[in-house]
């Protein structure tokens, strides 16, 4: 059985406010980067409609490192790909990981591994929602209304 992580995901960059938005989750080490994309997109209720890159650094404006493969994109990197969390953590001190969707829009959101993963429990289904707090994100706010 894999092991469990527990990962807090909150809203970075420019767009912090007040209520920011945040959630803790549990996931299998075995997770991927595409697949923690997805659930990313799910919990804060984004369609799955624009690129989108994990990054590591010390704020969200310094990329030291990019998660994936080279690719032939404007960009230089595909999306994450097939990369398991287990092979992106532990980052190097004082690094987190930054999801980046939307290359206009410009969401990033702040990934950070707590301390303690622990064994899968066979009646639990991962990945699960531990907590959230904040105001839900609209992704698309001049269409609300």
């Amino acid at each position: 059985m894999p092991l469990i992580l527990t990962l807090d995901i909150k809203l970075s960059g420019w767009r912090i406010a007040q209520d920011s938005w945040s959630a803790r989750i549990e996931v299998a080490e075995n997770t991927t980067l595409t697949e923690l994309h997805e659930l990313i997109l799910q919990l804060v209720g984004f369609a799955n409609d624009h690129l989108h890159a994990f990054f590591a650094g010390r704020t969200w404006r310094s990329r030291t490192v990019t998660f994936g493969e080279p690719t032939d994109t404007p960009y230089g990197f595909n999306e994450g790909e097939e990369v398991p969390i287990s092979e992106v953590f532990p980052l190097s001190k004082g690094h987190k990981l930054f999801y980046h969707f939307d290359f206009g829009d410009d969401w990033l959101f702040e990934i950070v591994r707590r301390p303690n993963a622990k064994q899968a429990d066979r009646k639990s289904q991962y990945p699960q929602l531990l907590q959230e707090k904040g105001q839900r994100l609209i992704q698309y706010p001049c269409d609300e209304g």
